[in-house]
Formats: C-alpha cells, sequence, structure tokens
C-alpha cells in the first residue's frame, strides 16, 4: 500500500542567482503531525509562487523508490527533503499519476495530481552546480521527476500514513507524458 514516508518543510533559505534572490529548495523531514492548508504544509515556505508553488503547486510530492535510483547515480545518500519534495513518499507511482488524479492521505487530507516537477537552474545549483553539469537534462531524459499536488480538503499528515488513490481519469495523461509533450 502506498504510504507517506515523511512530510518535509523548508529548513532554511538559502541565497540564490535566481530572479527572486532566495530559494526554498532547503527541505527537511519533519517529526508529528504537520497541517495542511490550500497553499501546502504548515511552516513550509513557497520562495517564489510563481514558478514554485500557488495552489497549483502547493506539495511537490517524491517517490522514495526514485531516490533510490538517483543515490545510486550520485553516489551519496539523498535524505528526504534533498529533492524539494514536501512528500516523500514509497509504493506509488508518482510518475505514471495521471492529471487529475485523486488521493487521500492519512484520514483527511485529499490532493490532485497537477502537473510534474520542472528541473530548474535553482535545482541545478542546488544539486551541485558544475559538479553535475547538464543535471537538468538529465533529471528531465530519466523521467523521475515527482509530481506537483493541489490541497482539495485540508487536515493533517503524519509520516506513516497511508495513501488512497481515489479516483483515476481514465483519459488523461500522466505526468511524464505531459512533461514529454
Amino acid at each position: 500500500m502506498p504510504v507517506l514516508i515523511t512530510p518535509c518543510v523548508v529548513s532554511a533559505l538559502r541565497t540564490d542567482d535566481g530572479t527572486v534572490g532566495v530559494t526554498a529548495i532547503d527541505k527537511r523531514s519533519v517529526a508529528g503531525a504537520v497541517k495542511v492548508n490550500r497553499y501546502g504544509l504548515h511552516a513550509d515556505v513557497q520562495a517564489d509562487r510563481k514558478n514554485h508553488g500557488g495552489l497549483d503547486k502547493a506539495l511537490y510530492a517524491y517517490a522514495q523508490e526514485d531516490a533510490d535510483f538517483w543515490e545510486l547515480e550520485l553516489g551519496r545518500p539523498l535524505a528526504p527533503g534533498w529533492f524539494g519534495e514536501n512528500l516523500r513518499v514509497s509504493d506509488i507511482d508518482v510518475n505514471a499519476a495521471r492529471v487529475g488524479e485523486r488521493w487521500r492521505i492519512g484520514d483527511t487530507v485529499e490532493v490532485e495530481v497537477t502537473m510534474p516537477r520542472s528541473p530548474c537552474a535553482t535545482f541545478a545549483r542546488w544539486v551541485g552546480g558544475a559538479d553535475e553539469r547538464g543535471w537538468v537534462t538529465r533529471f528531465g531524459t530519466e523521467g523521475r521527476l515527482g509530481t506537483y499536488l493541489r490541497v482539495v480538503r485540508t487536515g493533517s499528515i503524519t509520516a506513516g500514513d497511508s495513501i488512497e488513490v481515489l479516483s483515476v481519469p481514465s483519459e488523461a495523461v500522466t505526468v511524464l507524458e505531459m512533461f514529454r509533450a
């Protein structure tokens, strides 16, 4: 059964060369119950709502299975939050999720799949800059992107909560298909 390994919120805003000047990509796992509101997790920050936030990008989910792949590729541990994700999940293929698909996390929170993550220069700088040349292309080509989620029903979530797929629109494209189009 799909499960929420852990919720992650910003640890610290980091100076960044992008247009905003700071980034909230540095996310870390948090213990205990975390409130989920329309804009994401309580105590999290969307430093750049235009490109990395807002209601349609309230949460970013990344699969442990994809993180495991990148750990082998990069030769280093990648703790929950390393991809800038709010939700590290397991046993659910977030890249094969269909746009409009709805999930329940825990007892109350409902979310809707909206779009894939598009890797950007901020993400490349976070990953290692010159040490990982071509990261944006490499990440996109591999197709292990993760998905953005809209919050449909607020509540609280905790590490270990089950994730139930409530509905899947049969004609909708997958997150990966949307990215590749």
